[in-house]
């Protein structure tokens, strides 16, 4: 896997972690030199349509993508109290 997209909240909205060297360089070819840092440290929120846009760039470009969702069940469907 070269770079993962999280779903981290209710609107879709994707953590950006690189995982390889190679996903990484894709990576800075696609933002600029001052979020490269937080690239690094996977600190790089996006939403979920430039998610979808970054997916398909990246996918043609030969990068292997995974999403997961790091939402609990208790998220998406609350605790009656």
């Amino acid at each position: 896997m070269d770079i993962c997209l999280v779903t981290i909240d209710n609107d879709l909205n994707k953590s950006l972690q690189p995982k390889s060297a190679f996903g990484m360089l894709w990576l800075q070819t696609h933002f600029e030199n001052d979020q490269w840092e937080a690239l690094s440290n996977s600190t790089v929120i996006i939403t979920e349509e430039n998610s979808k846009l970054l997916m398909e760039d990246a996918t043609n470009a030969g990068l292997n993508i995974k999403c997961i969702s790091d939402i609990s069940m208790l998220d998406v469907f609350p605790k009656n109290n």
